[in-house]
């Protein structure tokens, strides 16, 4: 028996949806356009057109992963963000919309520089310093993470977006691979910042994500605190660290933050009005 595109997308989102997912049609939708290799309007477009049974298996086989509760990203492994697509894996953590709030402020602070010289600290897929690079022809970078896995992902990345040639990828925690020699125009970070004591309440989708990526102690702030205490040492004078925050954090951040050391230029909140991105700038050399 075979089965049309529209029935198979019902048929996943019913399954998905008594698993619990949100926007189950959008999802299922998604994972078959990922089974077929086309795009969500060809699916509209071709919604009548039968499914072979292997299409059929595979399709079955994806969204059972998704119900389990895997992020629809690590099952399809792409993800968008700002202007790119993103390989994605389960090494590391999923590009996320208010991250992109990095990437815009970071281009509006080095876009008039002739030559901008970036460090991106836990760089993950590289989304961050891979979509600086794209946008900014003239900057060349250093990207930095402890785990090989997660730099052998955002080298695919770099190298599928043609900016591989820009950008030297260490293995390094935090600042531990590189010098303190005040080199980099600015420094980018989405560091982790959830507290340890979250992990019973997350979401599953999230679990399956690095920890290391999401957990950073007690209070979720050990290793922007790290960021606030080192990288005066590695900036120019004057240049810029930017860094995302999680909820409610901004308060806590803002007295960790030595004011010998750094300017506050702002806060920047996301799309939910949550303060979401810190901007600093060096004072110290």
């Amino acid at each position: 028996m075979t089965i049309s595109i529209t029935n198979a997308i019902s048929l996943g989102a019913q399954l998905l949806g008594v698993a619990g997912v949100d926007q189950a049609r959008m999802e299922a939708g998604s994972l078959l356009a990922h089974v077929l290799s086309r795009d969500r309007t060809f699916i509209i477009a071709h919604a009548e057109d039968a499914l072979t049974d292997e299409q059929m298996v595979l399709f079955r086989r994806f969204v059972g992963r998704r119900a389990q509760g895997e992020p629809l990203q690590y099952i399809t492994g792409r993800q968008g963000f700002f202007t790119l697509e993103f390989e994605v894996t389960p090494d590391v953590l999923i590009p996320r919309p208010e991250t992109e709030i990095i990437v815009e402020t970071a281009w509006e602070l080095l876009r008039d520089q002739a030559q901008p010289f970036v460090a991106d600290i836990g760089t993950g897929s590289g989304c961050i310093v891979i979509s600086l690079l794209n946008e900014l022809p003239n900057a060349h970078a250093v990207a930095a993470d402890t785990s090989p896995a997660a730099l052998r992902v955002a080298r695919q990345n770099a190298e599928r977006h043609g900016v591989a040639d820009r950008l030297t990828l260490l293995e390094s925690d935090c600042f531990s691979a590189l010098q303190p020699v005040g080199q980099f125009s600015l420094i980018a970070s989405n560091p982790p910042y959830v507290s340890d004591n979250e992990i019973d309440a997350m979401q599953r989708e999230v679990l399956y994500e690095p920890r290391a990526a999401l957990f950073a102690g007690p209070d979720g702030l050990a290793v922007i605190r790290r960021l606030l205490r080192d990288a005066p040492l590695f900036l120019q004078r004057d240049g810029y660290l930017v860094l995302e925050i999680g909820f409610g954090q901004s308060e806590a951040v803002k007295k960790l933050i030595d004011r010998n050391a750094w300017k506050l230029v702002e806060i920047r909140e996301d799309l939910q009005g949550i303060p979401r991105t810190v901007v600093l700038q060096n004072r110290e050399r």
